[in-house]
């Protein structure tokens, strides 16, 4: 079933759901798109074995939509704590999850990488990276715990102090992906790789997931209101 007049369109392929997020544009992370996201994440740990989250031809993602964030700290502290949810329920998914990198990742897009188990990204002149600090914005501990967690260690402050953005090789030697494919094949290869992870077994798959995953989440929600304090003392011009 494909859900054409969304934003996520909804596929299940066998046991794999295919959850791709398209807004004919940069795939921001709009209430809309993380409303559609939370639902397809619903109905897939309901139905399949395993997920796959793919972008539009080129475009990923570019992260939180700015024109929401730029009207004020208020609609910015809203819009961060419903990304934060959902990228903390896709993080800690108990499905296995495949994201098929069709391109730009930035910010809240690259944090979508990181949330994912697998990730499979298209080979071409695509931009991937936590860019906040180049833009003026502080890294929230949510962005640096992940990339603690799924980042090479020696590069870490590189991509999130230093504002490095990587070309998909680059991205997968830091640890944003874990390889490239030709543009043509990513979401091919992001399904098959779903379903060789969905073939495991979902009890173990799924607890040692939480395991591994659940005093992170604990510790990221628990950070999401200093996070927010420090975007609101950037609005009022604080320190």
């Amino acid at each position: 079933m494909s859900q054409t007049d969304s934003i996520i369109s909804y596929e299940r392929v066998d046991d794999v759901a295919v959850i791709t997020m398209d807004d004919g544009k940069a795939n921001a992370l709009s209430y809309a798109l993380l409303a559609e996201l939370d639902e397809a994440l619903t109905r897939a740990e309901q139905e399949a074995s395993a997920i796959v989250l793919a972008g539009r031809a080129q475009r990923f993602s570019a992260g939180f939509d700015l024109k929401v964030m730029m009207q004020g700290p208020e609609s910015a502290r809203d819009l961060m704590t419903r990304g934060g949810d959902v990228m903390m329920r896709l993080y800690g998914c108990p499905l296995p999850t495949v994201a098929a990198c069709t391109g730009h990742a930035l910010a809240g897009g690259a944090l979508l990488l990181l949330c994912c188990d697998l990730r499979i990204g298209a080979e071409g002149a695509f931009k991937l990276g936590l860019n906040e600090v180049a833009i003026g914005l502080p890294v929230p501990h949510l962005a640096y715990r992940l990339a603690q967690d799924r980042l090479e260690r020696r590069r870490r402050y590189e991509a999130t102090l230093m504002a490095t953005i990587f070309d998909p090789a680059g991205a997968a030697a830091v640890g944003f992906l874990d390889r490239t494919v030709a543009e043509e094949e990513v979401l091919a290869t992001a399904r098959a790789e779903a379903a060789r992870l969905g073939a495991l077994p979902s009890f173990a798959y799924a607890h040692t997931k939480r395991s591994m995953r659940g005093p992170i989440i604990t510790e990221i929600r628990e950070a999401l209101a200093e996070d927010l304090k420090k975007l609101h003392d950037l609005a009022q011009g604080g320190g």
